[in-house]
């Protein structure tokens, strides 16, 4: 029981001290185990002898190179594609600041592209910020539109030369309210593509600015809203026209030269491009110069509704080339060079060869050439018509008229009927009543005036004196409905023979 206690107590007894011999023992061990690991070369130290190369160590797998090493990689990048861009005549300054391709691959990709759309180094060295678009993100989307709604392959090429933007825009935002404005000017579906190849600018333009107002402004003076479509269509710049500083001021200039405002709407329907006729740089020296070549202020209006064009054209050469043809050719003074402008406008795009080819028509039926260049003055439109409809005309006036050569100088104009319409049916009726009557009578009035003067047996001389004029109204109309059938394709015009 005392011996239990004891083993437990708070003061145990210390611990036995191991023998002599046994700690001699331990000594000896401890002397070989520090022996043995001072033969071995330390981890930190170089053994004696030759230098030998350090392996590579394994980079970890997190390790990541140093914002310095980035950005020096990043610029050594950006240099070699900015020497790419040198090479294709690219300006690399004018990219600073945007984000490009960062491999020259990459960015070779992008202008074989461009040039596959027909976009040459010239059109990118002008346009260099269509290097910036993305081919999948940017182009192939707005090209997969432009494809949809109509526009030609082969017109790409002008189109992105025109307007380059266009591969930065929006289908959502920029293009797509653009051809539903279109749609919604009365422009047919298959004119839209047309509209935006011949002028891709429309697609940059906000509806709300310059193109609602252009719009509004012409249907003001008078034109009609259902022919606004046409107008659009035939041309599309009227909507990028600033109301105060183009189309207002051509507006009053014409109204100050005489021309109703309402003409000027209807001419502007049917030729919506003459609003493209530089105010100061066309329009008002071309109307001095009808003036300084015998053009009575007068006839102003009428000139230029008939020819509409005479307003754009390069025309004081003109002027001075036509009145020395119709000088050296016809006799026609310089005064009556006037009245022939005055009569057809349309005579100074005459070209040389048909002016003669007409005159050698009529001197060859017998007409002096004096007769001839009264003629011309009385109506010019002898020098424009159709050589075939002159030939049996005059076969029929010679042949089956029994008249004096006389009256087709007083009564030129004859020339310009249609000889199974007209001249044959009403010599056929004045005949067989007996009527002896002037050519003017007989064919200067409508078909309703005519029948009416069939029901009398005899024919007023007041009524005869009335009829000796001829029919301007009747001519400005045919020369404008020949206009309108592109009559500016003959030969005839702008002959340089």
């Amino acid at each position: 029981m005392m011996k239990s206690l004891f083993l437990f107590s708070a003061h145990p007894a210390p611990p036995l001290l191991p023998s002599p011999s046994l700690r001699r023992l331990l000594c000896l061990r401890a002397s070989s185990s520090s022996a043995s690991t001072s033969s071995r070369p330390r981890p930190g130290r170089r053994s004696p002898g030759p230098a030998r190369p350090r392996q590579p160590q394994p980079s970890s797998l997190y390790a990541r190179p140093s914002l310095l090493t980035m950005e020096r990689d990043r610029a050594a990048r950006r240099a070699d594609v900015d020497a790419f861009l040198v090479s294709l005549g690219v300006d690399p300054g004018e990219l600073a600041g945007l984000e490009l391709p960062v491999t020259v691959d990459v960015m070779r990709e992008r202008v074989e592209f461009l040039r596959s759309l027909g976009l040459g180094p010239d059109d990118l060295a002008a346009y260099p910020l269509a290097l910036g678009c993305s081919v999948r993100k940017n182009m192939v989307p707005v090209l997969d539109y432009l494809g949809k709604i109509g526009v030609r392959r082969d017109e790409l090429p002008h189109l992105l030369r025109r307007y380059p933007q266009v591969l930065h825009a929006s289908i959502v935002v920029d293009l797509a309210p653009v051809v539903k404005y279109l749609q919604g000017m009365d422009v047919k579906p298959g004119d839209v593509p047309r509209v935006l190849e011949r002028y891709p600018e429309l697609l940059g333009f906000k509806l709300e600015g310059t193109v609602s107002t252009s719009v509004a402004y012409l249907v003001g003076i008078g034109v009609a809203r259902r022919q606004i479509g046409g107008v659009i269509t035939r041309f599309p710049e009227v909507l990028g026209m600033r109301v105060g500083k183009i189309i207002k001021p051509f507006v009053e200039h014409l109204q100050g030269i005489g021309l109703q405002r309402l003409a000027v709407a209807r001419m502007i329907e049917k030729k919506p491009y003459v609003l493209g006729f530089g105010l100061e740089e066309r329009v008002k020296p071309n109307i001095e110069a009808l003036l300084e070549f015998g053009v009575r202020k007068e006839a102003l209006p009428s000139i230029v509704i008939q020819y509409p064009d005479v307003l754009g054209v390069e025309l004081r050469d003109k002027l001075v080339e036509q009145q020395s043809l119709f000088e050296s050719s016809i006799l026609v003074s310089g005064d009556d060079f006037g009245r022939v402008v005055e009569r057809m406008p349309q005579a100074i795009s005459l070209g040389r060869a048909a002016v003669l080819k007409h005159v050698n028509f009529l001197t060859g039926c017998g007409f002096l050439l004096s007769q001839v260049s009264k003629m011309v003055v009385g109506c010019p439109q002898l020098l424009a018509l159709n050589m075939d409809i002159m030939k049996m005309n005059f076969e029929y006036f010679k042949n089956e008229m029994e008249r004096d050569l006389e009256e087709l100088v007083e009564f030129p104009a004859f020339f310009t009927y249609g000889l199974e319409s007209t001249i044959r049916y009403r010599h056929e009726i004045v005949a067989k009543k007996g009527f002896t009557c002037s050519l003017a009578w007989l064919l200067n009035c409508s078909d309703a005036k005519f029948d009416e003067r069939m029901k009398y047996d005899t024919i007023g001389v007041e009524e005869m004196e009335d009829d000796n004029s001829f029919d301007r109204d009747r001519f400005e109309e045919q020369v404008q409905d020949e206009d309108d059938d592109d009559m500016e394709e003959d030969s005839d015009y702008d002959d340089t023979d």
